[in-house]
């Protein structure tokens, strides 16, 4: 059985926010050096091992840092936003440059690494944007990243399929709205599907510089007809 997350203890999570508080609000600058487990402890009526916890959910906000023997400092008055949450905040254009990057690479590197299992895996995906052309926009939409994520994970970096896992949400939701708003399949539901079954064949004939230059085109106009 898989475990989520261990969530922290009411008791932690309230100690975390009135340190934070304090941080954020000016209490203790840049620099500060806190006071130590015992004073905090008695200032936020808990136990040591509470405030220890909240200072570790501090650290890992990017607020605070511990230097061996010195004591916990505090190194930013901001939380420090994490991957996914700024990946939320982004604007589609910026993911979307992103994805060039990422997956202009992991076309040229899949066009090299790819296995049979894979080929088979892209055309299997290849099958399933055609059959979702009878289907809605956010069908078609999941349809179509399927195809692209089996493209990425034929590259076989793990970094290259965990960018592309990352934004694949913020990336659905703009492609979904850019279709609403073209009502570019109402002339041609299995839009694009030319540039797919050539980035295919690219892939699967070990052509690294086409499949490259395939889907730097199809991704400058990702429904272009």
């Amino acid at each position: 059985m898989t475990l989520g997350p261990v969530r922290p203890s009411p008791l932690v999570e309230q100690a975390a926010q009135r340190l934070r508080a304090q941080i954020t609000g000016g209490h203790w600058p840049v620099g500060t050096r806190l006071p130590g487990e015992t004073t905090l402890a008695k200032e936020l009526g808990v136990g040591r091992s509470t405030v220890r916890e909240a200072l570790r959910a501090l650290a890992g906000a990017g607020l605070v840092r511990a230097r061996h023997g010195a004591g916990v400092f505090v190194i930013a008055t901001e939380p420090a936003e994490d991957w996914p949450t700024r990946l939320r905040r982004a604007q589609v254009s910026d993911v979307y440059e992103v994805r060039t990057a990422v997956e202009v690479q992991a076309a040229r590197l899949a066009a090299r690494r790819r296995t049979p299992q894979d080929v088979t895996a892209i055309e299997a995906a290849l099958a399933g944007r055609r059959a979702a052309a009878a289907a809605d926009d956010t069908a078609f939409v999941d349809a179509d990243i399927a195809f692209h994520a089996a493209v990425v994970a034929a590259a076989h970096n793990p970094v290259l399929t965990d960018l592309f896992t990352e934004f694949t949400p913020v990336l659905r939701a703009g492609l979904v709205d850019l279709l609403a708003l073209t009502g570019v399949r109402a002339e041609d539901p299995n839009t694009g599907d030319d540039a797919h079954e050539a980035l295919l064949r690219a892939v699967a004939d070990g052509d690294a510089d086409t499949a490259a230059r395939v889907l730097h085109a199809e991704l400058e106009d990702p429904f272009a007809h």
